[in-house]
């Protein structure tokens, strides 16, 4: 390894710093601030440092490791996600009387795993990645259990996560194994590889097919999803929101250096399968987030649904007989973009509005009646993610789902355009019924005054409104990333 490579990891180098710093001081001060702005300034100091180097030449490091603006950019967003959860997780924590510092090592070590998931281009740094973000998150999921009134529901959250996501890593586990059997070689670009095989192409098929069921679980599609609504649910506000908006988007764009290259005869499976998952996604995602009393498990069928949105672009970018996948791969980054920032100004919100009653977090939607009027900047912030959710123009979700719109319409997957055209009715349905909930006055509505993370919610609510009316600058930066595919 020579020195640009060890300067191309820097990223990655301070992401992993943060963990040895937190542990050497929490072993001789225990501060909950000191811990998190710690946390805070590592994130900064590594994400400014991805976007500093932008434009410079990719360097593979080592065979594990590709770092080119694609992992560079959308490693500074995964940083931006991680640096908003520990900020919303300071005064959550603060309401609670659980030992706070260690949470913010699991977040650091997250958020380590999912950067090494997304400069990844071999299934040993692939594994790695997952299994970083997928043991530090059994442990936050599950991390507030004994200072929760629901025990029940927060120790549920977290073992079945834990043993769903072991199942998953299986599955992961063994595809990589019969691939290797079948080429000999873990790099992940196996299919563009020339090169006689060592045993018969079922081998590399069924092997797929299990890598990919892994990565399902991680992204909930159905019929994998089955985890999502009780973790979503029983998790921390702040949990599940790193969770919803940093894992799966490391996951997705793991997928987008994965599959955009792959050709060949076997690509017609691959495409059958994706095609599968997401038609179910959005059918099943938005037939039971419209049954939904509780604002959390809304969120997580909701977040099944958009899963299935953004896999149409996967599958226009890898699209049978596709000359010009760049359209597509574009309309993959900016709904992961904007997706990033719904997802976060939503849990923001709650993570807000938790730290005061858990109520707010484990209770129905019927608890955040006239919410508008109590808080108006935590309604107005709510509202504002509902309709970007649900794809209202000026919204940054506007402009993810016309970029989905204008994929499927581009390679002509017209019954996943339909599937999209109903789901995104259905969508708006619950989501307006839950603003009509903010927005109703009641007589003991009484406006109170708590500032929390109102900052945050600000920033994160100009952000969305911002991507919706003037996206060009986030096009170019997705632009950016791609012009090495």
């Amino acid at each position: 390894m020579d020195w640009q490579q060890l300067l191309a990891l820097t990223p990655i180098l301070l992401a992993a710093s943060i963990s040895v710093i937190l542990l050497l001081v929490i072993a001789f001060v225990r501060d909950h601030l000191l811990t998190c702005l710690i946390t805070c300034l590592g994130l900064s100091g590594a994400a400014l440092s991805s976007l500093i180097s932008v434009g410079d030449v990719a360097q593979q490091v080592t065979p594990l490791l590709i770092i080119d603006d694609f992992s560079r950019l959308f490693g500074a967003l995964i940083l931006l996600i991680s640096l908003i959860s520990a900020w919303m997780t300071y005064p959550y924590l603060q309401a609670t009387d659980e030992i706070r510092e260690e949470y913010y090592i699991l977040l650091a070590l997250a958020a380590l795993g999912a950067l090494i998931l997304i400069a990844s281009n071999h299934f040993a740094s692939m594994f790695i990645g997952l299994e970083l973000v997928s043991v530090s998150l059994f442990a936050m999921v599950g991390y507030l259990a004994h200072s929760r009134d629901q025990v029940k529901l927060t120790l549920e959250a977290g073992v079945k996560y834990m043993v769903l996501s072991g199942v998953s890593s299986s599955f992961l586990l063994f595809g990589v194994a019969l691939v290797y059997a079948y080429s000999g070689s873990l790099s992940m670009n196996i299919f563009s590889q020339s090169g006689s095989p060592l045993l018969a192409p079922q081998y590399l098929i069924l092997g797929t097919t299990m890598i990919a069921i892994g990565i399902a679980f991680k992204m909930s599609w159905v019929p994998f999803h089955m985890w999502t609504p009780d973790v979503y649910q029983g998790a921390p506000a702040p949990v599940t929101g790193f969770l919803a908006g940093g894992v799966k988007i490391a996951v997705f764009a793991l997928l987008i250096r994965w599959l955009m290259p792959i050709q060949g005869p076997y690509l017609p499976i691959l495409h059958n399968g994706l095609m599968a998952m997401a038609a179910l996604s959005m059918i099943f995602g938005n037939l039971l987030a419209l049954r939904q009393d509780n604002l959390k498990r809304l969120l997580a069928y909701s977040s099944i649904a958009h899963m299935g949105y953004a896999a149409i672009t996967l599958i226009a970018a890898i699209n049978v007989g596709n000359l010009s996948p760049l359209l597509a791969a574009e309309a993959a980054g900016m709904y992961l973009v904007t997706y990033a920032a719904v997802t976060m100004l939503a849990f923001t919100v709650l993570s807000h509005l938790a730290a005061q009653d858990l109520n707010y977090e484990t209770g129905q939607l019927s608890h955040y009646q006239g919410l508008l009027w109590q808080q108006p900047m935590a309604g107005m912030g709510l509202i504002i993610a509902m309709l970007a959710l649900a794809g209202i123009p000026l919204t940054a979700g506007f402009i993810g789902k016309y970029y989905v719109f204008i994929a499927a319409v581009d390679q002509q997957l017209w019954p996943l355009l339909w599937l999209l055209i109903i789901g995104s009715a259905m969508g708006l349905y619950y989501y307006l019924r839950v603003i009509l909930i903010l927005v109703n006055n009641t007589p003991e509505a009484k406006p109170t005054r708590n500032w929390g993370l109102t900052p945050l919610i600000i920033l994160l609510g100009l952000a969305t409104l911002w991507l919706g009316i003037y996206p060009g600058p986030s096009i170019a930066w997705v632009q950016l990333a791609l012009a090495g595919f």
